[in-house]
């Protein structure tokens, strides 16, 4: 029989035609976006190679899907679940999700999974998918997974644009913003950016970027704004514009989640870098143009067991102060590569063992040690940047999630870092002196206990003396509506709780509080209160002195926010 013929098979060769003939993943995987786990689920998951077994035609007709349905789950399954279970369904964070896996469970039984959830780490999805919806993906789990294309320098090429050449574009401020305090901030479902000036809280400009914006960066001089979308669109926005607009974008590939500068000394503004999750990649760019100069694959082996892995995908990406270098964490084989970026053409590339899943991480307060994540390790990597080796692996809670952490000195123990989690309640501070703090250096040495897991960031400021912890994903909405703050000078004290979403007096929704961000000063507090795309959200700023409101931001243009980026504190890395 002609395979063509051959429902499932048709779609998915239909589909990925597609894909490649537009470019443009969301006419199959949609945008970007991965959400399965109270504690974890919008940021990981690790496919791989998927064998398709014969199955006979009785036990396919049961699941075939028309192409407008495949279509449509496609989008879902992109946006709401890839990024924990993998764009091929093989499971990481998430569990497998491949027919032999699925069928044997049932359609009612998947049906019910996915509206319920369980308190093992799956949402319920019964507030942000429809009923029909649900039906639709307990099927579609229950189908092959369709691989999708690779993407390459002239897929790139075909998506880059530069709308203002560097020729065209200011030589000087051309606004009368003090810039240092503007936030970016990620309007998620909305795939935009909003500019907020931070000095007065009016937005600036609000941007059409990629979808579900994952994180923005800031170039040295603080004059350019990277965002990186699901979609694994780049958008670069000049500040220093009248109203900061969209000067260059590109796509480096189906999706992603990392952006980062070049900020070494003599390299400032000039090269960009980025790291897919589809392909698994990463691209040196130009950081003016966003031209594609290098791609480099990271496929390989996984420290330990040596075994090949053909999705490890590209998670934080930081720029050394300490040599010419990017450093790029490789989540399923547990790789953390220095880039040296002197010589793109002859690339020098080092490569650091450290432990399986490596997410997000942060420098610690010298700017010589970047400490890492290896979230499902249950381990903090510590890299030395200026020695280029691996320093420390160090055991801590289950599933930490530091974003990039946050640095304070500790009345006992001297300077340390610190990063909450996403499996359980505990807040992990590590010793980050070796040299004035030797038998601290890389050691647990302090757990705190904060209201629950499912925390996403944890933050502080050096001007500040309170330690801010968020539970956005855990299941009870007393507790992912609001925020914990720890006395830095007095640990052992109990938290105290702000009930932000109460305070930004939205109505009805999730209203999941996420992510706080000091202002530039460090003497205000910004946190998103994240409700369901069709319902209000907000900002809301707390004064850090008083722990009392200071100013809700619920302009109806604020959808779904997430993610807020200070200019300052994200140029030199204060947190």
């Amino acid at each position: 029989m002609d395979p063509s013929k051959k429902p499932h098979l048709r779609i998915g060769t239909g589909l990925i035609l597609g894909l490649v003939i537009a470019t443009n993943p969301v006419s199959v995987f949609a945008q970007g976006k991965g959400k399965t786990h109270p504690a974890e689920a919008k940021y990981m998951g690790a496919p791989s190679a998927v064998k398709v077994s014969p199955k006979s035609k009785k036990e396919e007709a049961k699941f075939a899907l028309t192409d407008e349905e495949n279509t449509r789950a496609n989008k879902i399954y992109f946006e709401r679940c890839a990024g924990c279970h993998g764009v091929l369904r093989k499971g990481a964070t998430g569990k497998p999700l491949t027919v032999d896996k699925t069928r044997p469970l049932g359609t009612r039984y998947l049906e019910n999974f996915i509206t319920d959830g369980s308190g093992g780490g799956m949402p319920s999805w019964e507030k942000e998918l429809s009923k029909d919806d649900i039906k639709l993906m307990a099927k579609y789990v229950q189908n092959d997974p369709i691989a999708p294309p690779e993407f390459g320098m002239k897929d790139m090429k075909d998506t880059w644009k530069v709308m203002i050449p560097p020729e065209k574009r200011p030589t000087k401020k051309m606004n009368n913003y003090n810039i240092k305090n503007f936030f970016a901030v990620t309007l998620r479902d909305a795939g935009e950016v909003a500019i907020i000036d931070g000095d007065t809280k009016e937005i600036v400009n609000i941007v059409k970027t990629g979808y579900a914006v994952h994180i923005s960066r800031l170039s040295h001089s603080g004059r350019y704004l990277y965002t990186i979308g699901r979609d694994a669109k780049i958008d670069l926005i000049d500040l220093w514009m009248e109203k900061p607009e969209i000067v260059a974008e590109i796509k480096i590939g189906l999706e992603a989640r990392s952006v980062e500068t070049s900020k070494y000394k003599g390299y400032e503004d000039k090269l960009a870098i980025a790291g897919a999750y589809w392909p698994p990649q990463y691209v040196i760019m130009d950081g003016e143009t966003l031209e594609p100069k290098k791609i480099v694959s990271t496929r390989g082996n996984v420290v330990g067991t040596q075994e090949y892995h053909p999705e490890p995908r590209v998670a934080a990406i930081v720029a050394s102060h300490e040599h010419p270098d990017f450093i790029v964490n490789v989540k399923e084989t547990g790789k953390i590569l220095l880039v040296n970026y002197q010589d793109i053409e002859n690339l020098t590339v080092t490569e650091i063992q450290a432990a399986p899943f490596l997410h997000d991480g942060g420098w610690d307060a010298s700017k010589r040690y970047f400490l890492t994540a290896a979230n499902k390790s249950n381990k903090i990597a510590v890299v030395d940047s200026r020695e280029r080796k691996l320093a420390k692996l160090v055991d801590v809670g289950g599933i930490p999630h530091p974003g990039r952490g946050a640095n304070f000195t500790s009345k006992e123990f001297g300077p340390v870092w610190a990063t909450s989690h996403l499996g359980d309640a505990s807040i992990a501070i590590i010793g980050t002196d070796p040299d004035h703090h030797k038998d601290n250096a890389w050691k647990l040495v302090k757990t705190l206990k904060g209201q629950g897991g499912g925390s996403l960031f944890i933050k502080t400021h050096p001007k500040s003396k309170n330690l801010y912890v968020d539970t956005a994903l855990n299941p009870d909405a007393k507790i992912s509506q609001s925020v914990a703050v720890f006395d830095i000078n007095n640990l052992d004290a109990p938290y105290k709780v702000l009930p932000i979403a109460e305070w930004a007096n939205l109505g009805e929704g999730t209203k999941k509080v996420v992510q706080p961000e000091y202002n530039e000063n460090g003497d205000e507090v910004w946190f998103s209160v994240w409700n369901e795309q069709k319902l209000r959200s907000a900002i809301v700023i707390v004064d850090d002195k008083t722990l009392t409101v200071k100013k809700v931001i619920d302009d109806k243009r604020i959808i779904t926010p997430t993610g807020k980026f200070n200019v300052k504190n994200t140029v030199e890395d204060i947190y």
